[in-house]
């Protein structure tokens, strides 16, 4: 019984109250601001401790929200950011600011949610 039990133990991860979280990134075809965001940020956000953090799905507004996913109220601005813990909404930016402001204002999203760059909340 002990055997088994260890057995199991192993299995399970370490820190089995961590929670995941995810940048949503809802954006839609001819949106200027959603590629001025490619342009400035698209490429290096996964190579980055927050993109590692809270890694990017990117939807577009008229489709279905992807399973697990839950909003506090529809996207209607492109593009909008909305940081999920555990697919729920824990908050948004809407529009893009720039790059210098984007960056500080999810640093500040993060922050709230109590999200550290170990990988832990």
């Amino acid at each position: 019984m002990r055997a088994v039990l260890l057995s199991v133990m192993l299995l399970l991860p370490f820190g089995s109250n961590a929670q995941t979280a995810q940048l949503l990134m809802g954006e839609e075809d001819g949106c200027y601001w959603c590629a001025r965001w490619n342009a400035d940020i698209g490429e290096i956000y996964p190579k980055t401790d927050k993109g590692a953090l809270a890694p990017l799905m990117r939807i577009n507004i008229r489709d279905p929200l992807p399973d697990g996913v839950s909003l506090k109220s529809k996207i209607i601005y492109t593009p909008t950011f909305v940081l999920l813990v555990d697919g729920v909404e824990h908050g948004r930016i809407e529009g893009y600011p720039g790059e210098d402001f984007f960056w500080g204002l999810l640093s500040m999203l993060m922050a709230e949610a109590n999200l550290r760059g170990d990988g832990s909340t």
